[in-house]
């Protein structure tokens, strides 16, 4: 019997905690939280809660009662200091908790613009957490004029948001394209005609050179790179995250792309494991993190058998998901290293299926459902159809799965 101490209450940490009392785990359990709220799902936060369409009880994990009734001390509103590999110990603001074994879920930190151009003005904000879509809810409004920066899936799902409450949106995006770091032209080029139809004024190879203040305290406007001053009530951030690896990092495990762990999860120190956001993890000769709500659950959970004893790697069946509007967009795989995209429609289905040579990699599937699951069953059996059947709109995927 041994205690174990998981730092971060996110998707990871909760579902670590359940999984170990699952297995039979009968030495006592703590999870450290910063926030002062019980374990909840972020997806949501952006949307349904930002739209007023899910109360705050519907977003936890997990009663306050299941926690209680399992034995799990869930330390809310504590921050974890510091780690003492060597006295086995986690020191948490005024306390101090051992373990025999330890798990960081420390997840990943979006990026702020900085204070220089403006970054610390109010009504700039981040989305990550609860306090986050707390604080810019009240600035959702209709006819307030609203901007995005940065124009990956973080970025469109605020502006499909913002438009559907009636505000006027402008997203900038640096790059040439927006999703241009994790999509193909296609997928682009879909959620850019989607966006544009709903009123969203996309500019892409634009940034932003800095924001304007009244009185240098809350944000006004915008100055483009291109030179155009647009007017702003709102600015939401969304540059991107970086894994939470600091306490790591203090504590001299080794990180690498995120807190290097092997296989099953256990970093460079022997008692102590990592899930989540926050871990790199080795995946098919490669080393890889991945930032999804399917990867934090699926993880973790392996990571929980492993501190028990059970030897099991973790293979990771990477899947991801975005609503914007009335699109639903699926994605199977990881499209690293693909040579070109097939594209099939169905009506007004459309998927975009990734391959490297005649190596099936990825599938993006917007409101085909039935493209995403065989998809995703194909890639994770190894299967690779021509991409003359994927592209006839005529033909029956599933088929393709016993072949």
């Amino acid at each position: 019997m041994s205690d174990i101490v998981v730092i971060g209450a996110g998707q990871a940490g909760a579902s670590l905690v359940a999984r170990l009392r699952n297995l039979g785990h009968t030495g006592a359990i703590s999870l450290i939280g910063e926030e002062p709220v019980l374990p909840y799902q972020r997806p949501p936060l952006s949307k349904k809660y930002l739209l007023g369409e899910m109360e705050l009880e519907r977003l936890y994990l997990r009663p306050r009662s299941f926690y209680e009734e399992n034995g799990i001390a869930l330390l809310t509103s504590y921050t974890a200091v510091s780690i003492d590999r060597s006295g086995k110990q986690v020191v948490v603001d005024d306390r101090q908790i051992s373990y025999d074994q330890l798990a960081i879920c420390t997840g990943s930190i979006p990026r702020h613009l900085p204070q220089a151009i403006g970054g610390g003005l109010a009504g700039v904000h981040v989305v990550r957490t609860l306090a986050d879509v707390d604080a810019m809810a009240p600035g959702f409004t209709q006819g307030r004029r609203v901007l995005i920066v940065g124009g990956g899936y973080i970025g469109l799902e605020a502006a499909a948001v913002a438009a559907l409450g009636g505000m006027h949106v402008t997203l900038v995006e640096m790059s040439g394209r927006i999703l241009q770091r994790v999509a193909c032209p296609e997928t682009s080029e879909y959620f850019r005609k989607l966006h544009q139809g709903h009123g969203v004024d996309i500019r892409e190879q634009c940034g932003l050179q800095h924001l304007t203040g009244d009185d240098k305290t809350r944000v006004t406007g915008a100055v483009l790179t291109d030179g155009t001053e647009l007017p702003a009530d709102m600015v939401i951030v969304g540059i991107g995250v970086t894994p939470a690896t600091e306490l790591a990092a203090q504590a001299g495990l080794e990180i690498q792309n995120g807190i290097k762990t092997d296989a099953r999860g256990r970093t460079s120190d022997p008692s102590i494991w990592a899930a989540g956001d926050c871990a790199s993890f080795p995946y098919r000769g490669e080393r890889i993190r991945l930032e999804s709500v399917g990867n934090a659950i699926d993880q973790a959970e392996i990571v929980a058998e492993d501190m028990l004893g059970a030897g099991t790697d973790y293979v990771a069946k990477p899947w991801f998901w975005s609503d914007q509007y009335d699109c639903k967009l699926q994605i199977a795989g990881l499209n690293a290293g693909y040579t070109h995209v097939v594209t099939r429609r169905v009506g007004e289905a459309v998927s975009f299926w990734y391959y490297a040579g005649d190596k099936l990699l990825a599938v993006d599937a917007m409101n085909d459902p039935r493209a995403y699951m065989i998809g995703k069953r194909l890639i994770e059996t190894g299967k690779s159809p021509d991409p003359s059947e994927v592209a006839d709109a005529g033909a029956d995927l599933k088929p393709l799965l016993r072949a």
